[in-house]
C-alpha cells in the first residue's frame, strides 16, 4: 500500500465551546488532499489526541475515511503508554476503515528497548493494518533506538517509521540496517531534505495545511534529482518551517489556520492561545507567503 510522500499531521477542528467540530474534520481532509496530501494523519500530536475521548477518537477516524473516498489513505494514531489499551483501541480503529495506524513510543513509563519491542510487537500482532512506528523523544522522553527499529521491521505489517528524534546519525543508521521496503518519513518539516538526503521517503508535514502543494513540488523535485530546484523550495519554506514551532505545537498552526479563515477553532487545555508577540511573528509570517490573513481570530 503507497501512502505517497506528503502526509499531513492534521489538527483537529473544535468548535468554540470545545466540542470537534466533524463537518470541519470532513472538510479539512478534503481540503488536503486537494492541496499535496498523499495521506492524512488523524489523532496524532497535532490532532491533541491527548484531549480526544476514545469515542471522538473513533467518529474522527470514521469521519475521515468517509471524506477520503478515492482521494487518498487515513492514518490515525492509536496508542498511548499502556500497551493492553493500545492493542483494544487499534482493534476498535480498524473497524472504522482507516488505512494505517500510527503507534507512538510510550511516554512517562520510559520502557527499555526489549519493552518497546514487545509494545509494538503485541500491538502489530493484533491488527491487520499496516503499522507506523513513531519516535519522537522529545516528547516522549523514550529514544527508539535503530537496532530495535530493525527488529521491528522484520515483523510483516511493521511498515515503516515517522522519525522525530532530528538525530541524523541515528536516522542514517536505520535507514543503513532496514530493508529498502521499510518506509522511514521525517517527523519534522525542517529535516525533510536532510532526511530524504539519507533516503527517507518524505514527510509527516504540519506545514502542509498551509503550503502542500509547494511541499510536494520539493518532494517530487528532490526525487526526480532535481536537486537545485528542491533546496530553493526548501529555503523558501524553512521560516515557515520554524516559525510554526515559535510555541508547541499545535497552537501556532491552528492560529495560521484560523487567520486565513481555515477555521479549525482553539486549542483544548492544557494547550492554550498565542502571546502578543507569537502572534506578530505568525501574522508577518502569513503575509510574507501571501496567505493574507482575513479572520480576527484569537
Amino acid at each position: 500500500m503507497d501512502f505517497g510522500s506528503v502526509i499531513t499531521a492534521m489538527v483537529t477542528p473544535f468548535s468554540q465551546d470545545g466540542q470537534v467540530d466533524y463537518q470541519m474534520v470532513e472538510e479539512l481532509v478534503q481540503y488536503l488532499f486537494a492541496n499535496g496530501s498523499d495521506s492524512v494523519l488523524v489523532n496524532g500530536t497535532t490532532g491533541e489526541s491527548p484531549t480526544l475521548s476514545k469515542e471522538e477518537k473513533l467518529a474522527i477516524m470514521k469521519t475521515a475515511v468517509q471524506a477520503a473516498k478515492g482521494k487518498g489513505k487515513i492514518i490515525a494514531g492509536t496508542t498511548n503508554y499502556n500497551t493492553a489499551d493500545s492493542i483494544a483501541m487499534t482493534k476498535e480503529a480498524e473497524k472504522t476503515g482507516i488505512d494505517a495506524i500510527l503507534a507512538v513510543t510510550p511516554y512517562y513509563n520510559k520502557p527499555p528497548q526489549e519493552g518497546l519491542y514487545q509494545h509494538f510487537t503485541a500491538i502489530a500482532a493484533s491488527t491487520s493494518l499496516p503499522v507506523f512506528l513513531y519516535n519522537i523523544p522529545g516528547r516522549t522522553n523514550c529514544n527508539l533506538l535503530p537496532e530495535t527499529v530493525l527488529r521491528l521491521s522484520k515483523i510483516v505489517n511493521i511498515v515503516g517509521i515517522k522519525e522525530s528524534s532530528g538525530n541524523l546519525n541515528q536516522v542514517g543508521e536505520i535507514i543503513s540496517l532496514v530493508d529498502n521496503d521499510f518506509i522511514v518519513y521525517s517527523g519534522d518539516d525542517s529535516m525533510v531534505l536532510p532526511y530524504m538526503s539519507l533516503g527517507a521517503r518524505g514527510i509527516f508535514s504540519v506545514a502542509s495545511h498551509l503550503k502542500g502543494l509547494r511541499i510536494k513540488e520539493m518532494v517530487l523535485a528532490f526525487q526526480n534529482n532535481d536537486l537545485k530546484t528542491a533546496q530553493k523550495i526548501y529555503y523558501e519554506l524553512l521560516p515557515m518551517f520554524t516559525n510554526l514551532f515559535v510555541t508547541t505545537n499545535p497552537i501556532p498552526i491552528k492560529y495560521c489556520l484560523n487567520r486565513v479563515n481555515i477555521l479549525v477553532g482553539p486549542c483544548r487545555l492544557p494547550m492554550t492561545g498565542m502571546t502578543s508577540n507569537e502572534r506578530t511573528i505568525l501574522d508577518k509570517m502569513l503575509a510574507s507567503y501571501g496567505l493574507e490573513y482575513t479572520y480576527n481570530c484569537c
